[in-house]
C-alpha cells in the first residue's frame, strides 16, 4: 500500500556533492533522506523559492512536452530500494491510460515541485520498512 508523503526539507551544500532530500509521512512520523544530485536540488530548490529562470530548464521542458502531448502527471510513485538505490515513476495520463514513466527519485521531485499545488508524493510501504 502506497504511503503519502511530503518533501519536508531540502538540503543543498556549495561545499560538497552531497544534496539531500527529506520525505515525511503525511499525517505520520516516518521520515527518511533520500541523496541527490546538485542540479536536481538546485531544481527544485528554485521552485520551493520560486526563482523561475530566463529559459525553461530541464524538468520544465519535460512538464512543457508532457502538456503539449495532452498528457497530465497524477503523482510520483517510490517504488523500491535496491543495492541503496531508490526508484520511481512518475505516473502519467493520456486519455484513458497511465504510464509508469521510470525516472530517479529527485528527477520525479523536481517534476512534482512544478506544480502548483505539487503532485502528490507515494512511497511504497516496503521502502519505507526497509529505511524504517
Amino acid at each position: 500500500m502506497p504511503v503519502l508523503m511530503e518533501l519536508s526539507r531540502l538540503v543543498v551544500s556549495d561545499l560538497t556533492d552531497q544534496q539531500a532530500m527529506y520525505l515525511r509521512e503525511v499525517g505520520g512520523t516516518r521520515m527518511f533522506p533520500i541523496l541527490i544530485g546538485q542540479f536536481e536540488a538546485q531544481a527544485i530548490n528554485r521552485q520551493l523559492l520560486e526563482e523561475e529562470p530566463f529559459r525553461p530548464m530541464t524538468h520544465a521542458l519535460l512538464k512543457n512536452v508532457i502538456t503539449a502531448l495532452g498528457g497530465v502527471v497524477e503523482e510520483v510513485m517510490i517504488t523500491e530500494m535496491k543495492e541503496h538505490t531508490y526508484f520511481a515513476v512518475l505516473k502519467v495520463r493520456i486519455g484513458d491510460t497511465v504510464h509508469g514513466i521510470d525516472c530517479r527519485p529527485s528527477d520525479a521531485i523536481a517534476m512534482a515541485v512544478h506544480y502548483s499545488p505539487a503532485l502528490p508524493i507515494y512511497v511504497a510501504e516496503q521502502v519505507l520498512h526497509e529505511v524504517g
